[in-house]
């Protein structure tokens, strides 16, 4: 721990993506000393304002690179692993970055001492289908046996300004007439807001949390795939044919789509395998009180978020992300 007066470091990796800017802030607003990880610091000065002057700093760092990841947590008093990927580009493999990874962020965050809170996702299981989950369940077995202290905290999807989901979803209801419903859209989503997931980081950091658990985080709704895409047309008002694409085929165009170079492809087939089966809290989670009401947070509800950022996507104009037509 710290010796000085100096209040506590917090080393984040990944601390300029979509949930790890929101953790910096979070952090911020309750006075630790923040050193973002990242493997291009120069791109990561938009967080700088988040905090008072000289309270956030920079280091490059590449999970691939160990000797990257021990300097980055050196002195630091709480390790935060935020990184993953949603899909395989290049040497950033599941394998690489999820599982060799995540063992380092432990490994080094042990070195120095540090605790650890570690952003895994729901349906993490070393035995899964999906590549995706099995990397990500591979990962929590290995942090815990190196620091049986950790914290793991596994989101539903996560909503927010810049999310993946409901965004892509918007884009697309732009210009297609048509929406895929992957499987029938059957499958169940527990949209947790980024701000809360957030707020249960800090908490961990705080030290406000139970050690050694995995917590499960979903919002205050269980919806459907089919009730995710109806929410969002509504919310930007735009009328769309909802059709349903079996897995099968979804799986085929996922493949073809991850072929092509140079590309984010906007569907892969380990991600159709993913769409195969629920993704919510768990009964035992529940039960157990190792969910956002566990720890004391009011769950946020998806439907009052969704205008403030998908109000640019609405036909009427064009729209900044201030909401003033361009």
């Amino acid at each position: 721990m710290t010796l000085s007066n100096l209040p506590p470091l917090v080393t984040i990796f990944g601390g300029s993506g979509f949930v790890g800017r929101h953790v910096v802030r979070a952090l911020a607003k309750r006075g630790y000393r923040i050193r973002v990880a990242v493997r291009r610091p120069d791109l990561a000065g938009h967080l700088q304002p988040l905090g008072n002057v000289g309270q956030i700093s920079f280091v490059q760092a590449n999970l691939r690179y160990r000797k990257s990841v021990d300097r980055a947590v050196e002195g630091s008093d709480h390790v935060i692993n935020c990184v993953g990927v949603l899909f395989e580009s290049g040497r950033n493999t599941f394998d690489a970055v999820q599982d060799f990874g995540a063992r380092a962020v432990a490994e080094a965050a042990r070195g120095v001492g540090a605790t650890l809170t570690h952003i895994s996702a729901i349906g993490a299981d070393a035995s899964s289908p999906s590549a995706y989950a099995r990397s990500k369940g591979r990962a929590e077995a290995a942090i815990l046996q190196t620091m049986p202290e950790a914290i793991i905290l596994r989101p539903s999807i996560v909503f927010g300004p810049e999310d993946g989901f409901f965004n892509k979803f918007a884009e697309m209801a732009r210009f297609s007439p048509v929406l895929p419903l992957i499987g029938g859209g059957h499958t169940k989503f527990q949209p947790v807001y980024v701000t809360d997931v957030a707020e249960a980081v800090a908490r961990a950091v705080d030290g406000k949390i139970a050690k050694g658990k995995i917590y499960e985080l979903g919002g205050p709704d269980v919806l459907s795939f089919r009730d995710c895409l109806e929410i969002m047309l509504n919310t930007i008002d735009r009328k769309r044919t909802l059709v349903s694409l079996p897995f099968g085929i979804a799986s085929f165009i996922g493949s073809v789509a991850s072929m092509v170079p140079f590309i984010t492809p906007p569907l892969t087939a380990d991600q159709v395998v993913l769409l195969k089966s629920d993704n919510v809290v768990s009964a035992k989670a529940d039960s157990e009180g190792r969910t956002l009401a566990g720890i004391g947070i009011d769950a946020t509800m998806l439907e009052p978020i969704l205008p403030t950022y998908l109000v640019r996507y609405r036909p009427q104009g064009q729209y900044t992300r201030s909401g003033r037509s361009s």
